[in-house]
């Protein structure tokens, strides 16, 4: 596998962090988890901390293939393992507050001081400094409420509503694997690992930031519109007779508008005097809009996805997630991939936004249970059986 002989000591938890160690494991790392003895609280969205991967998808999907180790590091035994881990580490990766780190002595300084090859990675919701660097965050708060994506996505008029689960998280994990690899980069021209850091914050920004750009140079933006009576009436969404929606978004040209009109049955609209420019289009978008309201209304789906695709024009189905996962496109593009689920079957999980035809992971480890790992961790490290029995009856291990 591509990062075979990389080896990632993660200590955070929730998503955005733990999602990029999930990622290096994929693609062939080893990655040690390191919890505290309450363990990551992702453990316990569908039960227990300590229950097996069957009933919690959510945090195998981040966790699968690695290795997992308690520590304790209120206690000076468990600060001292956590720091052997990292002497003999390629990365250190984290998402725990700072300040939190600095008085453990698991801060960047001084952990890159003993390994000056290590890359220390650090996820924070807002960054390492500025006046809110403190402030903790998760990806509803800094990625997409801050960052402006809520205001930018939610309709002129209508409510903020709610980002779902790790949308935000998993963008950020993605950056924090570009970070980290471009850092592994340098320390191969180099020698020298170096700190990196992303955040939910920046990520958000990034995310929107073609709207942004236009913001920052314009001082003003539009804003986004309902469907009725959109900026682009083109490239918008529509329904079928059987019910399916659908969004068409075609090219500039008006070769493209001229297709899609003849598509739904109505040749004539081009040449309707509301619709002859797309300046025109856009004046008068609430009544073209309802025009081809009506005419995919009389079409089934299937007729439309046929028309719509032997014109070549750009569209897709608005699909449920039960229909995502049973789309064999999805499957085609490695979009997903087989988890082993520690009774001896597997299932389906979401894969990680990449391929590397040839040597493809196409069957993933079980995520670990809690501390299922720390006796053959610390052996590794140079633990001898008695220190190891003094660390768990202590509880600086579990």
């Amino acid at each position: 596998m591509l990062l075979q002989g990389l080896k990632v000591v993660e200590f955070a938890s929730y998503i955005a962090a733990p999602g990029a160690g999930g990622v290096l494991a994929d693609w062939g790392a080893e990655v040690i988890k390191v919890e505290r003895p309450e363990g990551d609280p992702m453990r316990q969205v569908f039960g227990d901390a300590r229950s097996t991967l069957s009933g919690n998808p959510t945090f195998g999907l981040d966790n699968r293939g690695k290795r997992a180790v308690v520590l304790d590091i209120s206690k000076s035994e468990g600060r001292e393992a956590l720091t052997r881990l990292a002497t003999g580490a390629d990365i250190f990766l984290t998402n725990v507050r700072p300040a939190s780190l600095k008085r453990a002595g698991l801060d960047d300084e001084t952990l890159r001081a003993i390994n000056p090859r290590l890359i220390y990675a650090v996820v924070t919701g807002y960054g390492l400094e500025g006046p809110d660097a403190g402030k903790p965050g998760f990806d509803v708060t800094a990625f997409w409420s801050r960052a402006g994506v809520a205001h930018m996505h939610a309709p002129k008029g209508t409510d903020p509503f709610i980002l779902r689960t790790g949308v935000g998280d998993h963008m950020t994990s993605l950056a924090t694997v570009s970070a980290i690899l471009a850092a592994v980069y340098e320390r191969e021209k180099t020698g020298v690992g170096r700190l990196v850091q992303t955040s939910l914050l920046a990520t958000g920004v990034y995310a929107v930031s073609s709207d942004l750009a236009v913001q920052l140079a314009f001082g003003k933006l539009a804003s986004n519109r309902p469907r009725s009576a959109p900026f682009d009436p083109v490239a918008n969404f529509y329904k079928s007779r059987d019910g399916q929606w659908f969004v068409v978004n075609p090219r500039g040209a008006s070769k493209d508008w001229q297709l899609l009109a003849a598509a739904c049955d109505r040749p004539d609209l081009p040449d309707d005097e509301r619709f002859l420019t797309g300046r025109l289009r856009k004046d008068n978008s609430a009544a073209l809009v309802a025009e081809l309201d009506q005419a995919f209304s009389a079409i089934d789906f299937a007729d439309i996805a046929r028309r719509l695709d032997e014109v070549d024009l750009v569209w897709a189905p608005v699909q449920t997630p039960a229909q995502v996962v049973d789309d064999p496109q999805v499957a085609a593009a490695g979009a997903l991939l087989e988890v082993e689920d520690g009774q001896g079957g597997t299932y389906r999980s979401p894969a990680a936004p990449a391929r590397f035809p040839g040597a493809d992971a196409t069957v993933r480890p079980a995520a670990p249970g809690l501390g299922q790992h720390t006796r053959e961790v610390l052996v590794e490290i140079g633990y001898s059986g008695a220190e190891i029995e003094a660390m768990l009856a202590a509880g600086a291990a579990a």
